[in-house]
């Protein structure tokens, strides 16, 4: 019988009191309270309510050792990235290679592969499938629904898929960026029970009103908590918090859901509401055999030194210390990775093949700070060109798409609110069927970033004007590396830098342009025929291919 002492921390029941915690053969036997305790603080673990694992570019295995350093015990991953890319087999090798990591890892059932019909991924998941898999014991959820219209319209396969959850009793997590009014209405009377995607309070409060769970989303790309937070005092029933897309680097230096708690009790909300929200809420949501310290549960608990900071001293899994506040070292091995596929086909472009004639007014994708959404801002040259490049003096940048499974033309279109003042970005992460997408000031640059990109079969690539390349290879699916957490972080913060260097101000680069593809999100993005316009849900502009 192991031992642990401390002040406990009862959410459920809003209290914390010193006492004695006794487990055995990973279950908690006895919960004792003392008339003193030493001075830190045993709660229940932090739960990520939606991630996409792949987003940080690192394998099941090496993520939980990164973020079990933050007091993370479970997560609830929807491996809808690797699925875009390599179908079954990819969400395969994410489940077979968790079995490794220190943490507990959760699967939802990829909902959208493709996320539209309008895309081309590498792979396609049907109803049919959807019915198979969800038959086995292998998922909690079926994932963002991002088909709205789909939903909307009913379509058949949409429908299947949804049916399907109903009938294995599986939770239906949401996408609906702006949605309001009956078409939200019937979107979550369809079942869905989630939204991570809400932006402002009114949002969130219409969604909530209706029976949303809202999931507060803090990652790289996407911050939505300083909107949100307000929902902690007014409606902190189902509350959860997610990162859903965080990079290596922020995870190293900001944390995970332990950052949301910490700014969320430096903002004076309740300890209880804000604990639910990170801890227990996911647990009864996704059904999840995640322990809440409770005489019975799973000795799943971390310690902290103050409640406050909330430093983690120790992550305890199932009883057994996967993490220990000793040189920031994990206590599982970092086990060699699995083999995992890829799927590149593309050939090496010709620089002609970017040429942009403008001649009228151009419809360009305006990035909003800090979101995903975009606006459309319309920009006019002085004369008319045959080949626009770029106009960085007034931000405005090539963009351009390349579908990397099969040949074919290269989609070009401009951007606003990127501030490369020189040279040209690249990534074979692009939401959601990771295609090759870059932005640069020169066809010459965007060009060999392209054909660096092709050349490694995947990753990140930043051309500078000097014509210096540098590349973060990601092997594993065009996503992913098998680098540990902190070698790889310190090699993606090294060209995220390169990015900065070459004069843009944002503060995810290389995920801010993942997601200018993502045609799901508001109002336009780029994908395999030019420009798409989320309203009608339809292209904007048709580009011969």
């Amino acid at each position: 019988m192991e031992t642990i002492e401390g002040q406990i921390i009862d959410i459920q029941n809003r209290c914390i009191f010193p006492g004695r915690i006794e487990f055995e053969n990973g279950k908690i036997k006895h919960i004792l309270h003392q008339g003193s305790a030493p001075e830190q603080f045993i709660l229940p673990g932090f739960i990520d309510a939606h991630v996409h694992i792949e987003s940080s570019l690192l394998t099941p295995e090496h993520f939980g050792q990164l973020v079990a350093r933050c007091g993370t015990v479970a997560v609830v991953t929807d491996p809808h990235e690797i699925a875009n890319v390599l179908g079954e087999e990819g969400i395969n090798f994410m489940i077979h290679n968790a079995v490794s990591s220190p943490i507990k890892t959760f699967f939802s059932l990829p909902s959208c592969v493709p996320a539209t019909p309008f895309d081309r991924a590498g792979a396609v998941i049907n109803a049919a499938d959807t019915e198979r898999l969800l038959a086995t014991d292998h998922f909690v959820a079926l994932s963002e629904m991002m088909n709205v219209p789909g939903v909307l319209f009913e379509d058949p396969e949409v429908m299947g898929k949804i049916n399907t959850a109903h009938v294995h009793h599986k939770p239906i997590d949401g996408h609906a960026p702006l949605l309001s009014g009956n078409n939200l209405k019937k979107y979550v009377q369809a079942g869905i029970s989630t939204d991570h995607e809400a932006t402002t309070l009114e949002e969130a409060r219409e969604k909530a009103a209706l029976g949303m769970h809202i999931i507060i989303r803090n990652g790289s790309a996407a911050k939505n908590y300083e909107a949100l937070a307000p929902l902690l005092s007014e409606a902190p029933e189902g509350l959860m918090f997610c990162t859903d897309d965080a990079h290596p680097d922020d995870l190293q230096e900001r944390g995970h859901i332990d950052a949301i708690v910490r700014r969320a009790v430096a903002d004076g909300y309740d300890l209880f509401n804000i604990l639910s929200a990170a801890c227990i809420h996911p647990v009864s949501h996704y059904n999840l055999p995640v322990g809440l310290l409770r005489i019975g549960d799973p000795a799943d608990f971390i310690v902290v030194d103050n409640l406050k900071a909330f430093h983690v001293k120790n992550t305890y899994v199932e009883g057994i210390c996967k993490y220990r506040d000793t040189n920031h070292t994990s206590y599982i091995k970092n086990d060699a990775v699995n083999v995992c596929p890829n799927r590149f086909s593309h050939d090496p472009i010709e620089k002609a093949q970017l040429a942009k004639p403008v001649t009228t007014t151009e419809t360009v994708i305006q990035l909003i700070p800090n979101e995903l959404v975009t606006d459309i801002y319309h920009f006019t040259p002085v004369k008319p060109t045959h080949n626009l490049q770029s106009v960085p003096e007034n931000d405005i940048l090539k963009i351009v798409y390349v579908n990397r499974y099969e040949n074919g033309r290269p989609q070009v279109a401009f951007i606003r609110g990127f501030g490369l003042h020189h040279g040209a970005l690249a990534s074979s992460i692009s939401h959601d069927s990771h295609n090759i997408i870059a932005v640069g000031t020169t066809d010459e640059d965007l060009t060999t970033a392209i054909n660096t990109l092709i050349a490694h079969h995947g990753g990140l690539v930043a051309v500078t004007s000097q014509a210096e390349v540098e590349v973060l290879p990601l092997p594993l699916a065009g996503i992913m590396s098998p680098l540990p957490a902190d070698e790889l972080a310190k090699k993606y913060h090294h060209i995220c830098q390169t990015a900065l260097s070459m004069g843009t101000t944002l503060k995810a680069p290389f995920m801010t342009l993942a997601f200018m593809s993502l045609v799901v999100i508001p109002n336009i993005k780029i994908g395999e025929k030019g420009l798409f316009d989320y309203n009608t849900f339809n292209w904007l502009s048709v580009q011969n291919r």
